[in-house]
């Protein structure tokens, strides 16, 4: 099961890329915490990764896509992975397609999480207010004026990557608006969906 969950900050990825990787047993993989992996392993794309940094430049997609090609090698991602935070650009979506095709892999579903954007200012405010109750630290980036900031971000960037998996016929729209236990069962019901086509 190779998935792509797609959505704004707020969309509630993040809740549900953790209850399949329990569900499914394989790995989210965000490329932020692949990156720091492999400059921490110094393997060769990690190295690669580094001195980009070092240098205070962004890492290419062509970085970014051999630390991906690197991570789905090992055991933990035989059977699937979920990607988080991947792509964020056609570019990105292309280099992505063109290196699971020469792995002899591809992807089995784009899940958009499709939220009213006017509402989620309201969702985040209440997040990290539910986590100052509980005594919990508050995300950095759940302050109203950061999350505006990555809204705008995600218009102006990665949305476009949307109709580009619509277009190729693996984009399915889930209404993330809904409770986590309704999202989640709707995105069961699509992933059974494509078990049923195997």
């Amino acid at each position: 099961m190779r998935l792509i969950l797609v959505g704004p900050p707020g969309a509630g990825k993040g809740t549900q890329a953790g209850r399949l990787v329990a569900d499914y047993n394989i790995p989210q993989l965000s490329t932020g915490d692949m990156l720091r992996a492999a400059v921490a392993a110094q393997s060769p794309v990690g190295l690669q990764a580094k001195a980009v940094m070092d240098a205070g430049g962004l890492v290419s997609d062509d970085i970014v896509v051999g630390i991906i090609r690197d991570r789905i090698a090992e055991p933990d991602a035989k059977n699937g992975f979920i990607l988080d935070g991947f792509p964020r650009t056609i570019a990105q979506a292309d280099a992505l397609a063109q290196m699971l095709s020469e792995n002899d892999l591809g992807l089995d579903a784009v899940i958009e999480l499709r939220v009213d954007q006017s509402k989620l200012v309201d969702r985040i405010i209440n997040r990290a207010a539910e986590a100052k109750e509980k005594g919990e630290p508050v995300r950095k980036d759940d302050d109203p004026e950061v999350f505006k900031d990555r809204l705008e971000a995600y218009n102006r960037d990665t949305a476009v990557v949307i109709p580009y998996y619509e277009k190729a016929g693996l984009l399915t729209v889930v209404d993330g608006m809904q409770s986590i236990d309704d999202v989640s069962r709707d995105i069961e019901s699509v992933l059974s969906k494509l078990d049923e086509k195997v």
